[in-house]
């Protein structure tokens, strides 16, 4: 049915500001910023097809006539909000109907909800929002196609001083450099670090190399007093603390 077919009070935007943003679905909330669908497709079916179980189809590029890129392979559904908000822009540029300004409001939403968690972690002491972390965490790393090292840098009372990506690549005791960051908390006047990094491979689960990093880089920063509370290892849709299991 479209959108334009449904009663007023059940079209998204009109029972958003009757009911409230909780009174509806994903799919309706999507629909919103989605605003309208194209040929063939409402709004809210192109809404639900975003959201759902990621499925192979043919690529079908949205800015040029590309013939190569008609034959690439391609994702349609990213399996839930928590899939969208991982997308990248060029992700999102291979979902047919979803032209430059579409992308581009999706990916503002995820860059606002980045800004707003880091503000919360600025204002709050990390310890108060543990699960704020991991969030903030999953969306700045869970996405990279590669390995990504960064460091939350805290202040004497745990709130977020800055957060840097400092490393990329294969990540193990000999990519990742102490002396480096080591350098950056003493920048920072840091009082406690966050060790943070990503698998692409999906699983959170820490490796070996993963438990024998932190301990190294805990002993390093401990000889200029500056405590690691954790190190939180992100996957799309998953976190894992190492302190919360008792590895650290």
């Amino acid at each position: 049915m479209a959108l334009k077919d449904l009663p007023l009070d059940a079209q998204p935007r009109e029972k958003l500001l009757a009911r409230g943003p909780k009174a509806l679905s994903d799919v309706e909330l999507l629909a919103i910023l989605l605003r309208t669908g194209i040929k063939g497709k409402g709004v809210l079916q192109m809404a639900d097809e975003l959201l759902r179980l990621k499925s192979a189809a043919p690529l079908v590029a949205t800015d040029t006539a590309c013939d190569t890129a008609a034959l690439a392979p391609a994702v349609i559904g990213f399996g839930g909000l928590a899939g969208l908000l991982d997308a990248t822009a060029d992700d999102l540029k291979r979902i047919k109907g979803l032209g430059p300004a579409k992308r581009s409001e999706i990916v503002a939403v995820l860059e606002l909800a980045r800004r707003a968690m880091a503000q919360r972690l600025q204002e709050r002491t990390v310890f108060a929002t543990p699960d704020a972390v991991k969030h903030y965490l999953q969306l700045h790393l869970s996405a990279r196609k590669h390995e990504v090292f960064a460091v939350l840098f805290l202040d004497v009372q745990n709130r977020l001083l800055a957060m840097e990506e400092m490393f990329q690549g294969t990540l193990t005791q000999t990519s990742v450099y102490p002396r480096e960051v080591v350098l950056r908390a003493l920048h920072h006047q840091a009082s406690a670090v966050v060790l943070s990094h990503n698998h692409p491979s999906g699983t959170v689960q820490p490796s070996r190399a993963d438990e024998m990093l932190t301990q190294t880089l805990k002993t390093t920063l401990a000889l200029i007093d500056v405590r690691v509370l954790d190190h939180v290892i992100v996957a799309p849709g998953e976190a894992l603390s190492m302190a919360e299991r008792g590895l650290m």
